[in-house]
């Protein structure tokens, strides 16, 4: 009777067991499923800031773009992978850039951009200064030698319903595992 207790026993903490890691794993799939959501890089154009191959969380649910900010914008562009970019300017603000000098000036404000390599700017076919659409963002890699953005009518504004979040951790490589600012 004592043997038949203790499988018992054990059974029932199998099960237990069984159920945590089932309960788990769906708490897990729901986080990244609708509130986080992983993304590779690819390509140079954040570089320093994230290298092609980096893994990084985005923020998604209840996120409100804001300058500044590295995003994901969804990968309905040519591409057909998603985009990751910095906001440098949202709808109604004016864009300037100096070429000459690399300097980004919004609503004639300078933007400080500790991020930037001292490398010159590629500067694409749009004429600046020109002023953000309503609804829309104005974004830039920051490897601006490199990056095609909105600085290119290939890419163009933004439509902010197509960002899909905030860029907040990069989780791959090890080395690098950190907050992206």
């Amino acid at each position: 009777m004592e043997q038949q207790t203790s499988k018992n026993s054990a059974a029932r903490a199998a099960i237990e067991w069984v159920e945590s890691l089932a309960f788990a794993t769906a708490l897990l799939l729901l986080v990244f499923v609708f509130f986080i959501r992983a993304v590779t890089v690819s390509g140079s154009s954040m570089e320093s800031t994230l290298l092609s191959g980096d893994k990084i969380l985005v923020r998604s649910i209840g996120y409100t773009p804001k300058r500044g900010d590295v995003i994901v914008v969804d990968g309905y562009t040519e591409y057909g992978e998603p985009l990751v970019k910095r906001i440098i300017a949202l709808g109604g603000d004016t864009v300037d850039i100096d070429f000459e000098t690399s300097e980004v000036w919004v609503n004639g404000t300078l933007l400080e951009e500790p991020y930037l390599g001292s490398t010159p700017f590629r500067q694409g076919d749009v004429t600046f200064p020109l002023t953000v659409p309503q609804g829309t963002a104005f974004v830039m890699g920051d490897n601006r030698r490199e990056s095609l953005d909105s600085r290119d009518t290939s890419v163009g504004f933004i439509d902010t319903r197509d960002i899909l979040g905030k860029v907040f951790f990069r989780i791959f490589p090890f080395s690098s595992i950190g907050v992206i600012r």
